[in-house]
């Protein structure tokens, strides 16, 4: 049975797609759940409008992170943590710290799964933090004090 899909289904594709699978799997899973429709001439036309829809939101996005990371590197963000005498965080700053901190204090909006970092930060001090998407790559610095 031919399909469009309408959200993304892992093992089967993106949203917008067209896929064939077997009836039963259509009738009993995606089409009930609502991941799917019948692939019909208007939901194949609807599907290519959509489709490119995503695409030209996808590079205005792209663009605007970019500006985003701009932005970021010449702001100066502090995490202020409880941390004891030597310096050590008793509670980890991860990415969304980062986030939350990046839109409290330079008010700019970054997704958290940009930010790269590889494991959480638990000591005091400035960090480098990479942030990457498809299109762009930037780094910005965060400063992490003691309470």
């Amino acid at each position: 049975m031919k399909l469009i899909l309408i959200k993304d289904v892992k093992g089967m594709g993106r949203a917008h797609d067209e896929i064939t699978t077997s009836d039963g799997y259509a009738l009993n899973y995606l089409i009930p759940k609502k991941f799917a429709i019948a692939a019909t001439i208007v939901a194949k036309q609807e599907a290519e409008t959509r489709r490119k829809q995503s695409g030209d939101r996808s590079v205005l996005d792209a663009a605007l992170l970019t500006q985003n990371i701009i932005s970021l590197s010449e702001a100066h963000i502090v995490i202020k943590m409880k941390a004891n005498e030597k310096g050590h965080l008793y509670d980890a700053v991860a990415a969304p710290d980062i986030v939350r901190a990046a839109k409290e204090q330079a008010h700019i909006d970054v997704p958290q799964e940009a930010i790269k970092i590889e494991k959480p930060i638990k000591e005091v001090g400035t960090f480098e933090i990479p942030v990457t998407t498809a299109g762009a790559f930037g780094k910005f610095s965060i400063t992490i004090e003691a309470e």
